[in-house]
């Protein structure tokens, strides 16, 4: 038998294949080892998922003002909402001062983010929560609250001042559940058996009860506008995080305010590392800060002579805009406010989604706003931060519905950024 020939592309490929061997057994360890130094470690429960949301440029906008215009992802958060934060920050201070107690439940006044984050991460503390919100807010929100497992009690608009607004009935049923759990420890005492208790109140005209669990721990009032937990989350975690993203390169921030916390927190932690950094508000229709910001008050004369609507349609953008000063907003350090209008955020927010895929919420949208503002203010070559709040994902029956937008004449009809002058 004729011995066989080894062809020239037999002995490549076997010497291929044994370096490739080689190869791979020289690097086996090496390469674990990278990818054990790589792997990022599994946060611990939801309420180490909130926060290091991401900081992304916003390219149409950057574009289009030579500005480097960033926005940090707070609806990526657990909840949905930069106010996972707050509901997080506190939580964990009253149960640590023993103001509210594992079993106890959490009540507060909201138009709806901070009581979806609330009922969102009240359960990680082994707390429930009771929501009082304005009936004109949008019916997902409050849909989306009772599908947490939260209580929702829904009431008609009113002043501040007013005994039945959303925030004055939330502070009384943190009461009425202390008084509650205080009559289940007596009965416990006394028979060692526990009362259910109930909670009546009047909601339109009709009365309505709310159920204790025969176990309630107490109630506590969040407090979102007044409770400085809110300025500390966005001090001690949005503002450095913001910082450390940049590498401390950025030249203006700017935000709208509801509570006034993202905006004091933010602001307050950059201008203490910088203080060559600017921060301004951007208000909504119907809002006094952009008064109270340019021209230290919060009416015009016609409206501090009386001549303010008790209940105007101010605004389409929820959770922004207010008329008081807050122990929150009090702590902003601000070189400035805009004004922007609802047209301006219901453009906004269809711009964002043509062109940079962003479905955003009505204060995000605002926020964007503010930053073209400050753009055009401040001139090309600067790096601005702002703070997209939520999606658009909560806000489907009013600020994107187009039947909605219509009844109010907010259609819109721009083809790109000529509503704010950019053409």
């Amino acid at each position: 038998m004729a011995p066989v020939r080894t062809t020239g592309a037999i002995v490549a490929a076997a010497a291929i294949s044994l370096a490739v061997l080689s190869y791979l057994f020289s690097s086996k360890k090496p390469n674990l080892a990278l990818l054990k130094k790589n792997k990022k470690k599994p946060r611990n429960g939801l309420i180490d998922a909130i926060g290091n949301t991401p900081l992304i440029r916003i390219n149409s906008l950057s574009d289009a003002t030579g500005c480097e215009i960033l926005g940090k992802c707070e609806f990526l958060n657990p909840g949905g909402s930069v106010k996972d934060r707050v509901a997080v920050k506190i939580i964990e201070e009253a149960l640590e001062s023993g103001k509210l107690a594992q079993g106890g439940i959490v009540t507060e006044g909201s138009a709806g983010s901070t009581a979806i984050s609330l009922a969102t991460v009240a359960p990680a503390y082994g707390c429930k929560c009771h929501v009082v919100i304005p009936d004109d807010a949008a019916i997902e929100k409050s849909q989306i609250i009772e599908s947490l497992g939260a209580t929702v009690e829904r009431v008609r608009p009113v002043s501040i001042t007013h005994r039945d607004h959303f925030v004055n009935i939330a502070r009384r049923r943190a009461l009425e559940a202390n008084e509650a759990a205080s009559k289940h420890r007596k009965a416990d005492q006394m028979n060692g058996e526990y009362l259910e208790q109930t909670i009546d109140y009047t909601t339109g005209g009709e009365k309505q009860s709310s159920a204790l669990p025969h176990n309630c721990k107490g109630g506590f009032f969040a407090d979102q506008f007044e409770n400085l937990a809110n300025f500390r989350a966005h001090y001690e975690g949005t503002g450095p995080e913001i910082w450390d993203q940049t590498g401390g390169s950025l030249d203006a921030f700017v935000a709208a305010a509801g509570t006034g916390g993202t905006v004091a927190g933010v602001s307050r932690f950059l201008q203490e590392k910088n203080p060559n950094i600017k921060c301004f508000l951007i208000d909504p229709p119907g809002s006094g800060l952009f008064n109270k910001v340019t021209r230290g008050v919060m009416y015009t004369r016609e409206e501090a002579e009386g001549q303010r609507l008790k209940n105007p349609f101010d605004t389409i953008t929820e959770g922004i805009g207010i008329n008081r000063l807050t122990q929150n907003f009090m702590r902003a350090k601000l070189d400035g406010a805009f004004r922007g209008t609802d047209l301006e955020a219901v453009e906004m927010s269809r711009f964002l989604l043509k062109n940079d895929g962003l479905f955003l919420g009505s204060s995000s949208a605002m926020n964007c706003v503010g930053a073209v503002r400050v753009a055009q203010s401040i001139g090309p070559g600067h790096t601005i931060v702002t703070i997209l709040c939520d999606s658009g994902m909560r806000h489907l029956s009013k600020f994107c519905n187009a039947e909605y937008l219509s009844q109010h004449g907010l259609t819109p009809k721009a083809t790109g950024l000529e509503f704010l002058g950019i053409r």
